[in-house]
């Protein structure tokens, strides 16, 4: 089975990733700040010359004058071994130039000065190969009357800022991989130290079993993230816990209420083997084991019918459907079960609604015959019809026990009964409000049941 990629890993991968994204942000912007560094602190060192050779120029008068500036200027250069300056006049004649020293085309011509000085980069060959330079030029007026001015160029040497800004960059990206991997190393740490809930949880998930589906995830041992995803699971277990112990109980009702006939069929069938009988004596053993194969059929029958229900396999026809006229015939059918015990069936209200009329006559049909049976001699059953917000209504209502209010969100279970007893075979399988609540949730509608005063309601809601 082809397995994911492990949470940790995309996890750590994940924060590796970001810790490198950063640090190499930092790292540009702490390289790029150098630079700009060395670049204002050149600017500042050939503007400071500029200066130093406008003062000069400004005090010259004469010719003359100008002819000695060379050699003060050389006299102010010393010690400056990495500044080279180069002068020249209106005609194009260099007046002073540091000696090994080749500026660029662009920072001679006249016409490209610009004001403030832009600074220009390029390599120069030397003893040692490639030098790179910066530098700058500018025209300076000088006290000569009527003179042009003097264009004067200056440049610095960068190349041991060169050598700083590489080993410095070599040792930045270093130590960014360094801490983009130890990063990762500890992300892992942190990951697998906060998915640790996860696995406590997986380990308790683990145990679950057929015999311990009462377990549950404790709350206040899991971060405040997973606490969600641990009341689901939780949630989860409950419905599987009531849905196993419903299976438990339906199973050993099936297996009672399938015992029953089949040991009275079994009995019969000894006792009339035990010794020759006539022919009619042989008929009435028939005819009684036919009974019981009528239950066993009319039991399977229902069964499939809840487990068509139960898959979604039951699809009801739509017609119109009078509720009132189909309750008026019931209560014809059960006229005689109502007179045996002196019943009152009494039919308020009318409706109707879009259905299979054979499903909803049947599940009204067990509402009514569980409402004979359970109802005293002289008692009364009322059925009430109204529409109203959408739906139809249709309640049922006996006089009679109520139904203990523990009992009353399972009396729609299969071979559910509120009776505990379960020898009496006449009151049917269980299965009657089992279907009834099939058939309604088929047709989009509920159904519920509850007490009243002095008897049991069942209400079927059903959409207009």
């Amino acid at each position: 089975m082809k397995r994911g990629k492990s949470i940790t890993l995309r996890l750590t991968l994940l924060f590796a990733a970001a810790s490198t994204v950063i640090l190499l942000a930092l790292g540009m912007l702490i390289g790029n700040a150098v630079e700009r560094h060395f670049v204002e602190q050149d600017m500042d060192l050939m503007t400071g010359k500029l200066h130093l050779a406008g003062h000069l120029l400004e005090k010259i008068r004469t010719p003359a004058e100008l002819a000695a500036v060379p050699a003060q200027l050389d006299d102010a250069l010393v010690g400056h071994h990495d500044l080279s300056v180069m002068m020249r006049d209106a005609a194009g004649q260099t007046l002073f130039v540091t000696p090994g020293t080749e500026f660029p085309p662009q920072l001679l011509d006249r016409r490209a000065v610009r004001n403030p000085p832009q600074p220009s980069f390029w390599y120069q060959d030397g003893p040692s190969g490639k030098q790179p330079r910066r530098g700058i030029s500018a025209l300076l007026a000088t006290g000569i009357p009527a003179g042009a001015p003097i264009l004067v160029a200056v440049a610095v040497d960068i190349t041991h800022h060169e050598h700083f800004m590489a080993s410095f960059q070599r040792t930045l990206w270093l130590t960014v991989a360094v801490a983009a991997a130890l990063a990762g190393l500890l992300g892992w740490i942190a990951v697998r130290h906060g998915l640790a809930p996860l696995q406590a949880i997986r380990q308790g998930a683990a145990g679950v079993t057929a015999s311990r589906l009462d377990y549950r995830l404790a709350l206040d041992t899991v971060p405040a993230e997973l606490v969600e995803l641990v009341q689901t699971l939780n949630e989860m277990l409950a419905r599987l816990e009531d849905s196993f112990k419903r299976l438990q109980d339906f199973s050993s009702d099936l297996a009672h209420e399938l015992r029953t006939p089949i040991s009275n069929l079994m009995t019969e069938t000894q006792v009339a083997l035990s010794r020759v009988r006539s022919a009619g004596e042989y008929r009435e053993v028939l005819a009684s084991n036919t009974e019981e194969y009528e239950r066993l059929a009319r039991m399977i029958g229902d069964m499939l019918f809840l487990a068509q229900a139960d898959n979604g396999l039951l699809v009801p026809t739509r017609e119109t459907v009078r509720l009132g006229q189909e309750v008026r015939e019931l209560f014809d059918f059960f006229d005689a079960l109502a007179e045996e015990k002196s019943l009152r069936l009494v039919l308020n209200g009318n409706g109707q609604v879009s259905g299979d009329r054979l499903m909803l006559r049947r599940a009204v049909a067990n509402l009514l015959s569980n409402a004979i049976r359970h109802t005293p001699p002289d008692g009364g059953i009322q059925v009430v019809i109204d529409a109203g917000d959408g739906a139809v209504r249709l309640r049922v209502e006996n006089t009679g026990a109520q139904i203990p209010p523990n009992q009353l969100s399972r009396i729609f279970d299969r071979f559910y009964r509120a009776d505990p007893s379960r020898h009496r075979v006449a009151e049917g399988a269980g299965l009657g409000l089992a279907i009834t609540r099939s058939i309604v949730r088929a047709h989009g509608g509920e159904i519920a049941a509850c007490n009243i005063t002095g008897g049991v309601r069942f209400e079927i809601r059903l959409p207009a």
